[in-house]
């Protein structure tokens, strides 16, 4: 194909994955809203709640490296299309289940397990198949629209969740997140995902790797990668200590502060607006130099603003300076996380052979959510039983700590040796 032809495709391509991403974000998320008003209206039980988390985050972590080693073996348009109607079918059989005999439980339970296993399919397929629907100098571009459109859902959602929940019925509701999935398909079925992908064609002849043998073979690819290897180390640290973020920031502003749920509603906003800007930011910037430093510094400034958030527990603040005080801390989160995963997504798009990426994205993906429930019931052992701020300071510290260890400069200059000869050369001219 000719090089001007395909980088018109790409752009099509570009503006197809935003636009999938952000119909079926919006639907997945006003969803999710919609089930969890329902859950709790309908039971008043928070373990009935918790059993609808679990329902989306077990089939994840079960199902991950399996949609790893089919996406590295298999075409991933299939993939993609097949994941997306599984879950158009989903929610077909919820709509015609509630319009027979209401909605129950068991339903939603059932239902929420197929979503989460269709997701998985989709997303790490589509993490895998980027460089390969979009040109190499715009990958930064589309890593940051995927983000944005998480961000807009993120925003939006809730808001029209809200308004929606009040007016229509629950099968209304159903029937707009089933268009928003069939409409999905639609867009995705139009995508050349081999426009860009560099994967080695299998001879005839040869023969295919059994699945435990591709998935060994995935271990040991990333085994093989030392700096690849320490972003998969930094990236379950975070996870893992970021629950001190996640179960205490609502504890502090909820329980010990009493804040308003209105107002805590506006502080969770203002990390959506922080994300959306910094998306922004990278979709028309250049690329970053250096995604490990630019990532390392990142991950720095989120430690120190995690510790910050007990800070109102430690220093006594008039209501309105600590409610602003939140908003920035929020928004200051925001913009650190798209800081931290942007550069470090586009670098890994670019230096993972597109053989492997179906595994590697799939270990992140396991490992990320078998650590975030742990690090979830330990933080909330952890603030039953010991002050709230130190908690939380203690944990800022370690992640820290941990950070400037993994990426110590030494390593850092592994992943860009160009630095330790900028390096030299400053001395020598100082010197000199």
């Amino acid at each position: 194909m000719d090089e001007q032809l395909k980088l018109k495709r790409a752009t099509y391509h570009l503006w197809t994955f935003f636009t999938s991403k952000l119909i079926s974000s919006f639907g997945a998320q006003v969803y999710a809203f919609a089930i969890s008003f329902y859950i709790l209206e309908l039971t008043g039980s928070a373990t009935n709640f918790a059993m609808n988390l679990i329902c989306s985050i077990l089939p994840r972590t079960i199902v991950a490296p399996f949609v790893g080693y089919l996406a590295d073996n298999f075409s991933r348009k299939r993939i993609i299309i097949f994941s997306q109607i599984g879950s158009s079918l989903a929610i077909a059989g919820l709509l015609l289940y509630s319009l027979s005999f209401g909605l129950s439980l068991p339903a939603i339970y059932i239902t929420t397990c197929l979503l989460s296993l269709a997701s998985t399919f989709t997303t790490v397929t589509f993490t895998s198949s980027i460089s390969g629907l979009i040109d190499e100098k715009r990958i930064q571009r589309a890593m940051s629209l995927n983000q944005m459109s998480l961000s807009f859902a993120s925003i939006g959602s809730p808001a029209i969740g809200g308004i929606l929940y009040g007016t229509v019925s629950m099968p209304v509701f159903l029937t707009i997140y089933l268009s928003a999935s069939i409409i999905a398909v639609i867009l995705e079925s139009t995508m050349n995902f081999k426009l860009y992908a560099k994967r080695k064609k299998v001879a005839v002849d040869e023969q295919k790797e059994s699945m435990w043998q591709s998935m060994k073979a995935g271990f040991s690819y990333i085994k093989m990668q030392q700096i690849l290897m320490i972003i998969i180390s930094i990236s379950l640290i975070i996870n893992f200590l970021f629950g001190a973020f996640q179960v205490g920031y609502s504890f502090i502003l909820i329980e010990k502060l009493k804040m308003p749920s209105e107002h805590y509603g506006l502080t969770e906003g203002a990390w959506a607006i922080g994300m959306l800007l910094l998306s922004l930011y990278f979709s028309m910037g250049k690329e970053v130099k250096y995604p490990l430093l630019t990532s390392k510094r990142g991950i720095i400034c989120m430690g120190i603003t995690m510790g910050a958030v007990a800070l109102p527990l430690l220093v006594e603040l008039s209501y309105n300076m600590m409610f602003i005080f939140y908003i920035a801390i929020m928004f200051t989160f925001g913009c650190l996380g798209m800081l931290v995963n942007t550069p470090i997504g586009v670098m890994m798009q670019k230096t993972i052979d597109d053989d492997y990426k179906g595994r590697v994205f799939s270990v992140l993906e396991t490992m990320a959510m078998a650590l975030m429930p742990l690090g979830t019931v330990l933080y909330g052992f952890l603030y039953d039983y010991f002050p709230a701020q130190w908690v939380l300071i203690i944990s800022s510290v370690i992640l820290i700590i941990v950070v400037l260890y993994l990426a110590r400069p030494s390593i850092v200059r592994m992943a860009y040796p160009e630095l330790d000869k900028k390096r030299v050369k400053v001395e020598a001219e100082t010197i000199s």
